[in-house]
């Protein structure tokens, strides 16, 4: 064969990708994920606390020795928090720390070595993260701190507890706040235009990012807000995919019950630029059992879990888009803080929905994954008080929750046992 000839065939090969290796990020086709063409499937945890950890170097090890321990157990996807925003009670509470931005458009890049080094472990671990930039809820700072900073929720009103009420009025104004939103996409520019300090890779490069997600459990929190809400969805995935074309992006979503309907539900996941959808499940937080008893009301949350994952699935269907079980927990025995509670009734109801992902799988349906909220790991409650204090290790139980509600720790036997059984299923 000439040499020209041979030339031109190696050329081509190279042009049609035929010597391409298969890429390593996470790709979408129809409703199913994919990793080097083959089908991604996955049980993980929320890590959220991960990329706080590791801005220190007691807190490096423990993420060596946490996320070692999820390997063994066959987690290889962690759903975790960008950055936190603010300093100081907020809501009556003290927020999670140290802070990337401690005050309006002050940031301290260093503190971003500690989400530098999570994701550098991951990589080593061949895990996947889904990373949330932002915050619904007050425990990070979130949409409420850029409110405070730009005049729309004052100080003597964000220092105190707020009602449900109040909680919805002030969060709702952050999707007309112009000045919020261009602040914070500077920090989603920031953080998805990185270079990570260990790797020497860029963030937009590196395949232990599964997805982007515009922030954890978006509600417009008020029916008036749903127009500058829909808005904020279109304008924030096609600013993160005009910056980014190889990760995916999801919104971070409840759920209907956290957009006002199915209708808005599934016109946001209709959005070219949003690649699946996500669902959170929560029956101690939605009123479906009312005592510390949850074996009671077992049919219950069994029922209503299966009628809300349900409706969700039929919508993506339409769709044809993935659909991740991103949240979902319940808490121990008579909703015990303790890590030497039992755990009964929550490792049978993720018994249950692990079983609904694995029928799924088996399907082709469009159920790709569960993360289960939250994995503690060799964190424990401090004993001190029932909410987090600064000095308290970092928990699965964001500030305003019980330290201790819904954490998994790496002593709870039995859970592991339910999720490594699951896992293994999955990959048959």
């Amino acid at each position: 064969m000439p040499k020209c000839l041979l030339t031109f065939i190696f050329l081509s090969a190279i042009a049609y990708g035929t010597f391409a290796q298969p890429s390593s990020f996470v790709v979408k086709q129809g409703h199913q994920f994919f990793i080097q063409q083959k089908q991604y499937n996955y049980i993980g945890a929320n890590y959220w606390f991960g990329g706080l950890l590791g801005t220190t170097q007691e807190g490096q090890i423990r993420v060596k020795k946490e996320l070692d321990f999820l390997v063994s157990k066959g987690i290889n996807n962690l759903r975790v928090l960008a950055v936190a925003e603010g300093e100081g009670l907020i809501s009556g509470v003290p927020r999670v720390w140290p802070a990337f931005q401690p005050q309006k458009r002050i940031y301290k890049e260093e503190l971003l070595a500690g989400l530098d080094y999570l994701l550098s472990e991951m990589g080593k671990r061949s895990m996947k993260a889904v990373i949330y930039l932002s915050n619904n809820w007050e425990w990070s700072g979130g949409f409420l701190q850029y409110l405070n900073w730009n005049g729309q929720f004052p100080d003597s009103i964000m220092r105190k507890r707020l009602t449900w009420d109040e909680q919805r009025d002030y969060t709702s104004r952050f999707y007309n706040c112009k000045a919020c939103i261009d602040q914070q996409y500077e920090v989603v520019k920031k953080i998805v235009l990185r270079t990570n300090t260990i790797t020497h890779k860029k963030y937009k490069d590196d395949v232990a990012i599964m997805a982007w997600e515009l922030a954890n459990e978006p509600r417009p929190m008020r029916p008036a807000a749903v127009p500058a809400y829909l808005e904020w969805i279109g304008a924030s995935a096609r600013l993160i995919k005009s910056l980014d074309k190889n990760h995916l992006v999801t919104t971070g979503t409840e759920g209907d019950i956290g957009t006002e309907g199915m209708r808005y539900f599934s016109f946001i996941h209709s959005n070219k630029n949003i690649d699946y959808a996500t669902i959170h499940i929560w029956p101690k937080n939605w009123g479906w059992f009312n005592d510390t008893s949850i074996a009671k009301s077992a049919d219950t949350i069994y029922s209503n879990t299966k009628k809300f994952i349900q409706r969700h699935v039929t919508a993506m269907e339409k769709i044809d888009k993935p659909l991740v079980i991103e949240e979902f927990g319940l808490p121990r025995d008579e909703q015990l803080f303790s890590a030497d509670g039992s755990t009964n009734s929550r490792d049978q109801y993720y018994g249950f929905v692990f079983e609904i992902l694995r029928r799924s799988v088996q399907q082709n349906g469009v159920i790709c994954g569960a993360n289960f909220w939250a994995f503690g790991g060799a964190g424990r409650p401090s004993g001190k008080q029932v909410l987090w204090s600064a000095g308290d290790d970092l928990l699965g139980d964001p500030p305003v929750e019980e330290q201790g509600l819904n954490s998994v720790f790496d002593t709870d036997s039995s859970t592991w046992n339910i999720i490594s059984m699951y896992i293994t299923k999955l990959k048959k």
